[in-house]
């Protein structure tokens, strides 16, 4: 019997070394990597040996006979993967290791802005090396990014993530900076005055809007704002969305509109047992939505959701998922380009032709999957209370998006967009409004001339825009690495003016309720003992003055967090 990768996968590639006989695809260094919605085991290929299952970070290897009853399909996911990339050696396998410090070299000090995936890949490709010191800044009271502000409470195993980061961060190299904000409390030549080298990974915190009427009525919201309030952001705690009436609209098809919808129509009972914030969860109890309608853009075939997610939506309870017939009927292009198209692309659309197949249970909640679909106007007065969209078609041999004259009115108090995430820039570096990115070639900042800036890198979305899963952070941020260690071996990275002692003592002065590590312990200790109180993996902090309240008790003896031992 083989083992097999289901839904959790996160890219991370962690697994891929820890194969003795190389059969996990696709490999970072391909072209396949970076467009991969998740890896697969060839089960001809597989000798049952286990040992890439502790490798995972996210808990999402098992043996096909463990397998429970919403993974089995997994089986033949990861086997049909190989129906068209038949297993060979593939000379690309994993990124060449970073340059190594020799023992002895001047100590390297690197500062990381950031504390999601792409900072701590960055950080703990660095602390491998002795001789390294990382100072990680964070202007939020906590640290981990979209994985705790991002992902669906319903996903926990995608939340294990922070415990690879844990464990390597336990070392007194690290530093902990939270509640400081970068560009406001200390700027960007402050911190190269006291590292060699500073690495931005600060995401990409906007999004992107419709340009339509009606947009900034009451009731429109981003899915970001959405899914940072049921997630316990700090900053979108106190926000408040009108739950009162039953249908509410999403606009985008991405994985980002399929979390909320599925929040949305989920059952709270189920919920509660997660670590959804608890305003979010009364909201939820007294919300009055039957129906979530997503509107896309394009066909079926084109939608931005991954096929495990949206595999994922048929396992809910009482709930109905909702295609119809008509969008099965492809365009000549998009029918080629679905006949040409690989596992994962072909997954997708069997799910939508099992959906829309479905049989229909009476009184149940629903979503609805609309495509060919795009918005013209919210109306409204005073409040959103509908939301007006064109019928497209695929047009030209380019299958183009054209709009027809066919428009339909959805009557609906909750319109979230759901159309991409956008950098934002960082003050004292350059900045490409276009794409939403610090310009970079390989993770080095360049200049207006295209001449890499000293000291100056970047990792995750805002070098690369806001596209690939958690794990494909991984890669990326080693790249940048290799380049930074790289030139801190031949000597092009200025030697700073002062070090951590010198650091702190500015933080001290700058920033009286920034959060060091210890205060992170406390913070995580009071939440995980929280939620053992009620059967939950932790009741989230969501008030900056709560954080700081947790952060300066002393944490609770009997419940460390895994990293409270350096």
């Amino acid at each position: 019997m083989a083992y097999v990768i289901t839904e959790p996968c996160c890219n991370d590639a962690a697994c891929v070394p820890e194969c003795p006989v190389d059969c996990i695809r696709p490999v970072p260094g391909t072209p396949e990597f970076a467009a991969a919605e998740q890896l697969y085991i060839d089960p001809a290929g597989c000798i049952d040996c286990g040992s890439c299952v502790p490798a995972c970070p996210v808990n999402a290897i098992f043996a096909e006979e463990d397998l429970l009853a919403p993974q089995r399909r997994y089986t033949a996911i990861n086997a049909a993967y190989f129906e068209t990339h038949p297993l060979q050696a593939d000379p690309a396998g994993l990124l060449p290791a970073a340059p190594r410090l020799p023992r002895g070299h001047r100590r390297l000090r690197v500062a990381i802005v950031g504390s999601g995936p792409a900072a701590c890949y960055a950080a703990r490709a660095l602390l491998r090396h002795t001789d390294v010191e990382v100072d990680m800044f964070e202007k939020l009271p906590m640290p981990w990014g979209l994985v705790r502000s991002g992902v669906a409470p319903d996903h926990p195993d995608t939340k294990q993530i922070t415990a690879s980061f844990e464990s390597a961060f336990g070392s007194e190299a690290f530093a902990l900076h939270l509640n400081v904000t970068v560009g406001a409390d200390l700027g960007l030549p402050e911190l190269l005055a006291h590292h060699h080298a500073v690495i931005c990974a600060v995401g990409a915190s906007g999004d992107r809007r419709l340009g339509i009427p009606g947009e900034s009525l009451p009731g429109s919201h981003s899915a970001t704002e959405f899914v940072a309030w049921y997630n316990g952001h700090p900053a979108y705690a106190d926000h408040w969305f009108d739950l009162s009436g039953d249908r509410a609209v999403i606009v985008g098809n991405g994985n980002v509109a399929l979390d909320a919808a599925r929040i949305l129509v989920t059952d709270p009972e189920r919920l509660a047992a997660t670590d959804i914030a608890d305003h979010a969860l009364v909201a939820l109890r007294h919300s009055k939505i039957r129906e979530v309608v997503v509107l896309g853009r394009r066909t079926p075939v084109h939608a931005a959701y991954t096929g495990p997610e949206f595999l994922a939506l048929g396992d809910l309870t009482g709930v109905d998922i909702v295609v119809a017939e008509h969008d099965l009927d492809l365009d000549p292009v998009s029918r080629a380009e679905l006949d040409g198209a690989g596992p994962a692309a072909r997954l997708k659309w069997d799910l939508t032709v099992e959906y829309a197949r479905a049989e229909r249970l009476p009184r149940q909640r629903r979503i609805d999957l609309r495509y060919l679909a795009s918005p013209i106007a919210l109306h409204g007065s005073r409040h959103v209370t509908g939301i007006e969209y064109a019928r497209n078609e695929m047009a030209g041999a380019e299958s183009r998006v054209r709009p027809t004259a066919h428009t339909e009115l959805l009557d609906t108090s909750l319109v979230l967009r759901s159309i991409g995430y956008r950098g934002e820039p960082l003050a004292g570096l350059p900045f490409d409004p276009a794409r939403g990115v610090i310009p970079n070639r390989e993770g080095r900042v360049l200049d207006v001339t295209g001449a890499p800036l000293p000291g100056r890198y970047v990792t995750g979305w805002i070098k690369r825009g806001p596209h690939g899963v958690i794990g494909a952070n991984r890669v990326d941020a080693e790249e940048t690495v290799q380049h930074l260690l790289a030139d801190f071996l031949a000597g092009r990275l200025p030697t700073p003016a002062g070090g951590r002692p010198e650091l702190l003592e500015l933080l001290s002065a700058r920033c009286p309720d920034r959060i060091d590590r210890t205060g992170w312990r406390a913070i995580d200790a009071a939440e995980r003992a929280a939620g053992a109180a009620t059967g939950r993996p932790r009741v989230k902090i969501t008030g900056r003055q709560a954080f700081l309240s947790a952060a300066r008790a002393q944490p609770r003896a009997a419940s460390p967090p895994a990293w409270a031992t350096p």
